[in-house]
Formats: C-alpha cells, sequence, structure tokens
C-alpha cells in the first residue's frame, strides 16, 4: 500500500487525437489503450469474440467506471477508478512498458483518472482558430499547448478537426446531464495506431445495412436513405473519415463522413487512391499487403454464421513516415500487379507495414448475443459484398486501371 506521505497517482485522461470518424467520443487511456462509453451489445461482441476474429479487432482490455465531479472553477473532471481484475490484465499486459499504473496491495487504493474539461476547451480554441470543424477538407491543425523549447509543433501531435468535433459534443452532453454520484461504464481497448509515427487511418462504414435490429421506424429509414444514396448500396462501403499525411507539408490531409457519404463509385475509387499518396507518389509498396489482409478477414467473416455487422467500421492503418527503400516514382503503380515488398503482410507476426481493424460492434448481432434481436443464418453477406468490392478496386489500382 502507499504510504502516507504518497500522494495517489492521477492519470490525465486524454481526447484521442486520432478519431477520423463515428460520433462516440474516444479518449485516450495511456499509449496502448483508448477508452470509449460502454455499449452492453458491444461488450457482450468482445467478450464471446470468435478466435479467429482477434487478430481484426482491438484487443479488449476490460471495463472502468467513471465518475464525473466539478472542481471549484466549475471544470467538469472524469475520475476513472478500474476494476481490481482490469488493473491486473493491463499490468500484465504493459509489464515491460512504462505505464502510469501502479499495483496496489489493498483493493482500496485505485489509480484516479481525470481529464480537464478547462484542457480540452482550451485544446479546441488553439487547435484551430477560425475554423469550421465540419469542413471536408482541411489539412491537420496542431496544439500550440505542445510546442517544445524552440516553439516547434510536432505533427503527431496534432488534430483531427473529427475527433475535435466529437469532444466537444460529448463534453456539452456530459455537462448538460451532470450528476456527480452517477456512474459511466467505459470500454477499455488497444489503442492500434500506437505504433505508428504519423498514423493514416482510412475509416470505412462496412456493409449495404447500417440501422440495428433496434432501430426506430424513423432511424431504419435515415439509414435506408444514407446507403442508397452512397456507395453503402453499390459496393457495400462508403468513406466515414480519414487522415493521409502529406510529406511535402508534414501536415495530415484529413475528410469526414459528409464528404464519404457524396461519392460516387468512381469517386470512392479515387478517395481509396488518395489515401495511398502522400503527396509526391503512391505508395504502391502497401497495396500488396492490403489485400493480404483483406483476403484473410474475408475468409474469416465467410466462416462466421449468425453474426451482422450492422453500422460496425473496417480501419485501415499505416505509417505516414516510409522507409527509403518504399519510396517510388508516382507512375510506378503501371509496372505490374503488386510491387514487391519484403514486409511481413500479417500482423502478428513481427512489425507489419499495414493494419487492418474491425471496430464499433454497438448494433452487431450473433447467436448467443443477451440482446432482444432477429437471429440470422449465414454470414454476412452486405459485408462480404463490401470487403470483396474493396479488395476488387484495389487490385485495380496496383494494375494500374
Amino acid at each position: 500500500p502507499l504510504g502516507p506521505s504518497e500522494p495517489r497517482k492521477v492519470v490525465l485522461l486524454e481526447p484521442f487525437v486520432h478519431q477520423v470518424g463515428g460520433h462516440m467520443s474516444m479518449m485516450k487511456y495511456d499509449e496502448h489503450t483508448v477508452c470509449k462509453p460502454l455499449v452492453s451489445q458491444e461488450q457482450w461482441f468482445y467478450e464471446s469474440l470468435p478466435l479467429a476474429m482477434r487478430q481484426f479487432t482491438p484487443q479488449y482490455k476490460g471495463v472502468i467506471s467513471v465518475h464525473l465531479k466539478k472542481d471549484s472553477l466549475g471544470n467538469l473532471n472524469l475520475i476513472a477508478s478500474p476494476g481490481l481484475q482490469t488493473e491486473a490484465l493491463l499490468d500484465t499486459i504493459h509489464e515491460s512498458s512504462v505505464t502510469l499504473w501502479h499495483k496496489w496491495a489493498t483493493g482500496s487504493e485505485r489509480a484516479l483518472v481525470k481529464w480537464s474539461h478547462a484542457q480540452l476547451t482550451k485544446t479546441l480554441k488553439d487547435s484551430c482558430p477560425g475554423k469550421m470543424l465540419l469542413r471536408t477538407d482541411l489539412q491537420y491543425c496542431t496544439d500550440s499547448l505542445l510546442e517544445d523549447a524552440n516553439g516547434n509543433q510536432p505533427e503527431r501531435k496534432s488534430y483531427n478537426p473529427w475527433g475535435l468535433h466529437c469532444h466537444r459534443q460529448h463534453l456539452n452532453r456530459m455537462s448538460s446531464k451532470y450528476n456527480e454520484n452517477k456512474l459511466h461504464q467505459f470500454l477499455l481497448l488497444e489503442n492500434v495506431v500506437s505504433k505508428y509515427s504519423y498514423p493514416c487511418i482510412l475509416d470505412l462504414k462496412m456493409g449495404t445495412r447500417q440501422h440495428g435490429d433496434d432501430a426506430s421506424e424513423e432511424k431504419k429509414a435515415r439509414h435506408i436513405k444514407k446507403c442508397e444514396q452512397s456507395t453503402s448500396a453499390s459496393l457495400g462501403v462508403r468513406i466515414c473519415g480519414m487522415q493521409v499525411y502529406q510529406a511535402e507539408t508534414g501536415h495530415f490531409l484529413c475528410k469526414d463522413k459528409y464528404y464519404g457519404r457524396k461519392l460516387t463509385p468512381e469517386g470512392f475509387r479515387q478517395s481509396l487512391r488518395q489515401f495511398l499518396c502522400n503527396g509526391n507518389h503512391l505508395r504502391t509498396d502497401l497495396l500488396e499487403p492490403i489485400v493480404l489482409q483483406l483476403k484473410a478477414l474475408l475468409s474469416v467473416i465467410r466462416k462466421q454464421s449468425s453474426y451482422r455487422f450492422y453500422s460496425s467500421s473496417l480501419l485501415i492503418i499505416y505509417d505516414g513516415l516510409e522507409n527509403k527503400e518504399n519510396a517510388a516514382p508516382l507512375d510506378n503503380h503501371l509496372q505490374g500487379p503488386f510491387q514487391k515488398t519484403n514486409c511481413t503482410a500479417l500482423h502478428g507476426t513481427g512489425h507489419s507495414k499495414v493494419d487492418v481493424r474491425m471496430i464499433d460492434f454497438a448494433h452487431t448481432t450473433f447467436k448467443g448475443s443477451k440482446s432482444n434481436h432477429t437471429t440470422y443464418d449465414g454470414p454476412d453477406h452486405g459485408y462480404i459484398f463490401g470487403l470483396e468490392n474493396l479488395i476488387k478496386i484495389l487490385q485495380n489500382i496496383s494494375e494500374g486501371k
């Protein structure tokens, strides 16, 4: 236990700055962990996850309880208290790395996590002065709080405008429903971009249907219309958000879900190409590893009977900081179906060049799930349709079509 003079460890729970899509506010718990408000259906999914799907989802690390507390200045703090099981799990996972966790000898001493409303408000004000958060084509804004001694701003600490928009809405909701005694549950999940210096992220809403079984008639109609008017109906996939590192400017190019909804199938193809372009050249070295991972995922999804991944997303991630040997001229993609790469394609076998991960399972249904929903037979054909089209488009890009 802590000695009488030792203060309890307080950890700042920060906004997760690499959120490119979705509407729930993601928080950064530590370097390797993010957290998001708990939805039972998503928790059930992670707790009964088929083994074959584990390499394609973030690692599930448990649940924390969070309560809101206003300080004397009226700032809203989120204070989290992990359960002992979660604490032990996190200790095990990060045994070798420096974390903000301490093993307490007694259950009464817990690590506290604070997230200051005032700090985030300052971050929001300073990061994008005078810019609308919902513009669809924004350069990544740097945060002036994070300048080094020489006044330089490291780009990797830049903030995606969509993430800031989600945090602002989340804060407003929490402030309006403020109740000091109410406990909020958050899911702890692996931070899948932590190993990348400049994470380039594509968030794709998968499938031809987006509404969950529990959707009201009004919500159902709204989602059906969005699918019909976007590439969700024609391709089974649409862009929900992306950030791409531009080597020339040292900034990220950001696109949001409103941009993604307006795209035609041809526009979708061009945007996929743009996601693989660093401003100088097309990253042809990434095409083969991405396609290999998507094919491996497709094979897994085809075997998952009864699963329906309504409204879930697929992340494709790579590092904008490229190895010199990968740099290739822009027209290199015309030289053959795939540029050869020495990098291992599938993650789980050393440091990979790309990552493909499924996220957001609040509306995922499956046989044995505790929620009241229809039980489906066979695999999710809408999701499979989207994956097949995605693979086809990437193969066409690699062949210079």
